[in-house]
């Protein structure tokens, strides 16, 4: 379905976060645009209900629903807007479901535009989940500032599995994802964040892994530009035996700062956790073999970030 009443720069902007322009006729999907829900589908399987106590809503994902997906994209183009938005997923026993969200803001005035958007995931047992969400920002006026805050409740057997991407263009970011994994239940999460100028953005995570043979795989990739600075702090607890890997790689370019926090807390004798950072400048010799291939030194730094962050 073709969202009407978009203008093109929010056409475009629905676009690169979600890859599409329009949702396929019986696809669930709910658009914010500029604080306000403008358009809602819902499937036998899949229901979006508009909370009635706080801005947001809350999706509820029958048992046993089987490889539907659910968009949830925010758009702002309002020049100085800030909001928050509280979004609730329930998700039943066996589903198997991928959740497309993600946040554009075009900010072309001079106020300050900000979208806080607070998820929380109830995922039943042995069911799965695939969460993509994408942040971008575009303007050359006002800040473009997002804070995205992530809880996940899994349940035994439950997996759940978090692609989420600051393409360019936020001011500022504070990313927070807590998660309490039951028994044999997973989450791997996956970061990947380029800032540039004076822009800043800061990771979070905090896991419990509380139930026997749970397991956390959290792999954060980031390119510091200009004079931006990031921040990944992780924090793993085996309160059971279990197993968890946290890993950070970041490239520094110009004058861009990163600093990794890792903590591991083994609360359980057979909780077995890891710990991966690296963090430096992209190495001289990968430019110059590229620069061979008849790429400008600009192309070949281009191409390695690029693959870098793929």
């Amino acid at each position: 379905m073709a969202f009407k009443g978009l203008d093109p720069e929010q056409i475009d902007l629905l676009k690169t976060i979600t890859g599409k322009t329009e949702f396929e006729e019986g696809t669930a999907y709910n658009l914010r645009l500029n604080g306000q829900g403008v358009a809602r589908s819902v499937t036998e399987n899949i229901n979006i209900v508009p909370k009635t106590d706080a801005p947001g809503i809350d999706i509820y994902i029958k048992a046993g629903t089987k490889n539907e997906t659910v968009h949830i994209p925010v758009l702002l183009s309002q020049s100085g807007l800030k909001e928050t938005v509280f979004n609730d997923f329930h998700i039943g026993e066996d589903a198997v479901v991928t959740i497309v969200a993600g946040c554009g803001i075009n900010n072309h005035g001079h106020g300050d535009s900000e979208h806080s958007g607070i998820h929380s995931f109830y995922i039943g047992k042995n069911a799965r989940v695939k969460y993509i969400e994408k942040h971008f920002g575009t303007g050359n006026a006002g800040k473009k500032v997002m804070n995205p805050t992530t809880f996940v409740d899994l349940s035994e057997g439950g997996y759940m599995e978090m692609d989420t991407v600051q393409i360019g263009g936020v001011d500022d970011t504070f990313r927070k994802t807590t998660a309490i994994v039951g028994k044999d239940a997973k989450i791997v999460v996956k970061e990947k964040i380029l800032t540039e100028g004076d822009q800043h953005a800061e990771t979070n995570f905090s896991v419990d892994l509380n139930g026997e043979g749970s397991g956390a795989h959290l792999v954060s990739r980031s390119v510091a530009k200009g004079r931006s600075t990031q921040k990944f702090v992780s924090d793993i607890r085996g309160n059971a035996p279990s197993n968890g890997h946290s890993e950070c790689d970041a490239i520094v370019m110009d004058e861009g700062k990163v600093v990794a926090e890792p903590r591991l807390s083994a609360n359980d004798i057979d909780a077995a956790l890891i710990h991966e950072a690296a963090i430096g400048k992209i190495a001289g010799e990968q430019i110059i073999k590229l620069m061979t291939l008849g790429l400008s030194e600009k192309e070949a730094e281009e191409q390695i970030i690029n693959g870098f962050l793929k």
